[in-house]
């Protein structure tokens, strides 16, 4: 499998050039095959020309050490005028040598950093959600003997969420959850977390905001027009849009101990996305809003578990849906969906029955191995049996997406009536069976 290898200079984490240089074609294939905007030709050109200014400088360097250790012996005045003069044009040399040099490793370190982690091979080419490929299907579809409603009207009419007040007090793709809504939130919540508890999980209520540089770390843009994070103006900061970002940051610049890998997290905060461009009848209501709360699964763990540990997220994933009674299906994401981090992501896709005009499925949860990638971007390593400090892998997963898993229990198991029974899983949790329908 090729995975990016990176180099470690001056505390900054960066893309091994030469990977990109040996693999050129392999990189630009997958740069196209992710439908993403890179040059690996310029970062192969910069590091070519890195490379000559390094043998340039280091030149230089010797030259001025020659120069200081002729300045010591015994010369005369005539030599010590010309030597003097040397050493003199030597410091200039050398300064405008390092100022070049310093600009092109910039310039390098920003064109490497536009490059994708490398795609697993079994990944499907694609572009777009039609791109993905289907593994499994999991439980049944209800067949409705009435008109089923879709989660917005549904939770109009049980006056559980609110999204006309929201609108007016914070904005469109706000809501506020009210009565038995935030139980049912909170269930979700405490429902999920005992899973992952007993699954070795240590929990985490994380901070919603991070710095920047633990954003770019992760593999998230945090500026720019096709950014999807708030930035908090002069404070070199952001909303995260999930706690991969501040559960990935955790360990950044640290060395594991290799015993105490793999180490399981579960990280539960509120999420913030500008959705910008975000519209469409599968936008409506909860589906895609500017903030919500998301309990997140995160692993460290030594490269060669990566691929068994991916599958095991996954796995625990489909148990928390299964526990639900939400049908779900498991799609292999496609190259252009998988993010620049990701080697591969597998999304757990719910039915919804109010979505479209006869119901369709809907991404509830994701899990993503992102290998290295972000390791070696934070700096996070371990010390392995042969005494060398190596890159850990990372990878996370949505255990529950609280917005979404709410629109698939009120569309899945809404009544004639109007009410909403609740899963049985979730009835200990919340402490009622059903929401009763409050408005005509």
């Amino acid at each position: 499998m090729l995975v990016l290898n990176l180099c470690y200079k001056n505390g900054i984490e960066m893309l091994d050039y030469r990977f990109i240089v040996e693999n050129l074609d392999a990189v630009k294939k997958n740069i196209a095959d992710r439908f993403m905007k890179a040059d690996a030709d310029a970062v192969a050109s910069l590091y070519a020309r890195r490379t000559k200014l390094i043998t340039s400088l280091q030149g230089l360097q010797q030259q001025r050490n020659a120069n200081a250790a002729a300045m010591k012996g015994k010369v005369d005045d005539s030599q010590r005028s010309s030597l003097v003069e040397e050493g003199k044009r030597l410091k200039e040399d050398i300064t405008a040598a390092e100022a070049e040099l310093a600009e092109t490793e910039t310039e390098l370190e920003t064109e490497a950093r536009k490059i994708p982690n490398m795609a697993h091979p079994d990944a499907p080419v694609g572009k777009g959600d039609n791109d993905n490929l289907e593994v499994k299907q999991a439980g049944k579809v209800r067949e409705f003997d009435f008109e089923p409603l879709d989660h917005v009207k549904l939770g109009q009419e049980l006056d559980i969420v609110d999204f006309d007040t929201a609108t007016k007090v914070a904005g469109t793709k706000f809501y506020y959850l009210k009565n038995e809504g935030v139980f049912l939130e909170l269930a979700l919540v405490r429902y999920a977390l005992d899973i992952l508890v007993k699954k070795g999980f240590t929990p985490y209520i994380t901070p919603d905001i991070a710095k920047e540089e633990i954003l770019e770390g992760i593999g998230f843009n945090p500026r720019g027009p096709e950014s999807n994070v708030y930035t908090l103006e002069g404070e070199n900061t952001c909303l995260v849009g999930t706690s991969e970002i501040t559960l990935g940051g955790y360990y950044s610049n640290m060395i594991l101990p290799r015993d105490k890998l793999p180490m399981r997290l579960a990280g539960l905060s509120h999420c913030f996305r500008r959705e910008a461009g975000a519209a469409g009848q599968f936008s409506k209501g909860l589906y895609r809003v500017h903030q919500f709360t998301k309990l997140e699964m995160f692993v460290y763990c030594l490269p060669e578990e990566s691929e068994r540990f991916h599958d095991e997220l996954r796995v625990i994933e489909e148990e928390i849906f299964s526990g639900l009674e939400i049908p779900y299906r498991v799609v292999d994401t496609c190259t252009a969906d998988l993010g620049a981090p990701a080697y591969r992501k597998w999304d757990l896709e719910a039915w919804m029955p109010g979505r479209g005009d006869k119901g369709d499925w809907g991404e509830v949860t994701s899990t993503s191995n992102c290998t290295d990638y972000q390791a070696r971007r934070l700096n996070i390593r371990y010390k392995d049996d042969d005494g060398k400090n190596k890159f850990v892998h990372m990878l996370n997963g949505t255990a529950i997406a609280v917005s979404r898993a709410i629109i698939a229990i009120l569309e899945n198991f809404q009544q004639r009536d109007g009410s909403v029974k609740m899963p049985k899983a979730l009835v200990p949790y919340c402490g009622f069976e059903s929401i009763e329908r409050k408005k005509a």
